[in-house]
């Protein structure tokens, strides 16, 4: 494939930065230790390093030329609250922490490619460098745009990579348009009548209420919406009781709505809650519908999309770019970033059919190191292609 020479060259040196980085695991705004690595790595390649964004988060400021042109690349830097099962010499060293998606190698292309620029200044204009905190949940990419993110680093546009272990190692994702759904949280409260098991009749049941608010909720993708559109709807924590002999007083359920609509997103949440204060009344009990609204949904600008997948077919060559691949119901953070400048989100695969074809989030994950010179090549690449010299 063709990799950047130079950046195949310290490829070496790149794989233990993220074997380093996967062994120091560290939860979203906590990732000081891997804050503090980026900004000694950037200043020491010359780039001008800015800290204290959204906490942990920080950029690198890589100028080169008069153009007035500027390009942003993000990487997340956060783990997740899992304990690691693999048996990898760089496994976490932390306990309850671990890179499962891949953010450690996310960090390391996006480093890969600022060496390398940093080094041949191929380019006419400003690269922003943004090393973004607590994406697994924590909005770390809201926090950093309401802090005024691209006030203080403006940029024409802004790209992502994200691996993917379904695709094999050197193809890529670059779609136009909605690539990743809207993240919400629900919670559902059933308050009902505790009491003993074998009477039933004098109790109000939340464990029965709770279970046919279950099985109701999934006519609302089945029957309430345009089979047309895309909606996952999965209620996946039920908890209420402490005894095999007790009636509850309180059920609680959890679960995430993903869509890619706002209007099949309200309507979601109105028929989810007509069906749980519906079913609550019916059996005499009350219910409750907490609807959190997360990450919107991802979407990419149809002019950066094409500028990426022209980057990825020299790098990765044309027939491994997939340009028509569906949505997937994932979501990310990165959203806010393209709701407030152009850019695009892209899936770069890394599987090989073993252990790197691993699921994310999988306590077996680990990143493949042999996709940092893709990716950072592609970064690269797409610097110069947008900011050419002369």
């Amino acid at each position: 494939m063709p990799i950047l020479n130079r950046i195949a060259d310290f490829q070496p040196e790149l794989a233990a930065t993220r074997r380093d980085i996967h062994a120091h695991p560290e939860l979203g705004f906590q990732e000081h230790r891997t804050s503090d690595l980026v900004a000694q790595q950037l200043a020491a390649w010359g780039i001008e390093v800015h800290r204290g964004i959204a906490g942990t988060g920080l950029v690198g400021v890589l100028r080169h030329g008069n153009s007035g042109r500027s390009i942003g690349f993000r990487a997340d830097m956060d783990c997740l609250p899992m304990q690691e099962t693999s048996d990898v010499p760089h496994r976490s060293t932390n306990p309850g922490k671990m890179h499962a998606c891949g953010h450690d190698g996310h960090t390391t292309m996006l480093l890969g490619a600022a060496r390398y620029l940093a080094e041949t200044r191929n380019f006419d204009g400003t690269v922003h460098f943004i090393f973004q905190p607590a994406e697994e949940g924590g909005g770390g990419g809201r926090v950093m745009v309401e802090e005024g993110l691209f006030d203080r680093f403006p940029c024409d546009a802004v790209y992502a990579l994200h691996n993917d272990p379904e695709l094999p190692l050197g193809e890529a994702r670059v779609v136009p348009g909605p690539v990743l759904a809207a993240a919400d949280r629900v919670t559902i409260t059933v308050h009902g009548k505790g009491g003993h098991a074998s009477r039933p009749h004098t109790c109000i049941d939340p464990v029965l209420v709770g279970a046919q608010i279950v099985v109701a909720a999934q006519s609302i993708v089945s029957r309430s919406m345009d089979p047309l559109d895309a909606a996952v709807l999965s209620l996946c924590q039920f908890h209420a009781g402490s005894a095999g002999n007790v009636i509850p007083e309180i059920a609680e359920l959890n679960g995430t709505v993903r869509t890619f609509k706002p209007e099949v997103q309200d309507m979601v949440e109105a028929r989810l809650g007509a069906i749980v204060r519906a079913i609550a009344e019916a059996h005499g009990a009350r219910a409750e519908l907490s609807f959190q609204r997360g990450y919107p949904p991802t979407v990419n600008h149809e002019e950066q999309a094409v500028r990426a997948a022209a980057a990825a077919d020299q790098v990765l060559g044309a027939a491994k770019v997939h340009r028509n691949a569906p949505p997937r119901m994932g979501a990310e953070d990165f959203s806010y970033m393209l709701q407030k400048r152009p850019g695009c989100f892209i899936g770069i695969g890394q599987g090989d059919g073993g252990r790197h074809s691993v699921s994310l989030h999988n306590p077996r994950f680990d990143f493949n190191d042999d996709l940092i010179p893709l990716g950072s090549s592609l970064f690269a690449r797409l610097a110069e292609r947008e900011m050419p010299r002369g």
